[in-house]
């Protein structure tokens, strides 16, 4: 359950002591970040796949689904573009929602070899508000996955929202508890430089992955309690 906060109560909160709170007291695996192992390739496209198969499901499975299709096939739009969905469903099931997920990974591939020649940095290239709505136009492309493959190429200064970064903001106090995720997405990247929204991106996960979870949040022990709004609630 996510508390609300007064967002006007944040007098406490100071952007660049929180970094160095988080840069401390959170420990970053690297090898748990399903976007991060699909980015070593440095090929955008590998970046969409992996990011539409950790939907709504935990980077481990994203991550083994994945290895699933590299293990048999080219990830590549034009290969992808033409797998029987049966095929594809079986390989990915780790990830859920295996025949849906299976029908938009095939249908986003055949757009992207057929309108763009499997090449996606045309829409890359793109001045960065119109490459942002050209992918949320793709389908299986919302705006977190829109961010995720902007930031993580370094094509656009974007600062992606998931479900542990939304939980840790409204609990932190940095938005209300009914904020969207572009009103999350804006307060972050209101308080900190460009530069830093790749690390801030990573550590705030980690937090809400090793601390703030969604249950019995490690309060005891979070680094950046002294910063939080809703710790600061329960103990005043």
């Amino acid at each position: 359950m996510v508390h609300n906060i007064c967002v006007n109560c944040m007098t406490f909160f100071d952007p660049k002591s929180f970094l160095k709170m988080l840069s401390d007291g959170v420990k970053l695996d690297y090898e748990s970040y399903a976007v991060i192992i699909a980015h070593r390739s440095s090929d955008p496209f590998k970046l969409l796949i992996m990011t539409i198969l950790s939907q709504n499901t935990n980077d481990k499975n994203a991550i083994k689904a994945y290895n699933n299709i590299s293990s048999k096939f080219n990830v590549d739009a034009k290969t992808l573009s033409s797998i029987p969905l049966e095929t594809l469903s079986e390989l990915i099931k780790p990830a859920g929602m295996y025949i849906k997920r299976a029908a938009r990974i095939i249908e986003v591939s055949k757009i992207i070899y057929e309108r763009y020649n499997g090449d996606m940095n045309i829409i890359l290239n793109l001045p960065c508000d119109e490459a942002r709505n050209t992918l949320m136009l793709l389908p299986g492309v919302g705006a977190k996955t829109a961010d995720v493959i902007l930031l993580f190429t370094g094509k656009c200064p974007t600062f992606p929202v998931d479900t542990h970064i939304a939980r840790v903001s409204k609990r932190l106090g940095i938005v209300s508890a009914n904020a969207s995720y572009e009103d999350i997405r804006s307060a972050w990247m209101k308080m900190y430089e460009a530069s830093d929204y790749l690390r801030l991106h990573l550590l705030l996960i980690a937090l809400g992955r090793q601390f703030c979870t969604a249950r019995n949040p490690k309060h005891d022990v979070c680094p950046v309690k002294v910063m939080c709004g809703f710790w600061r609630s329960i103990t005043s």
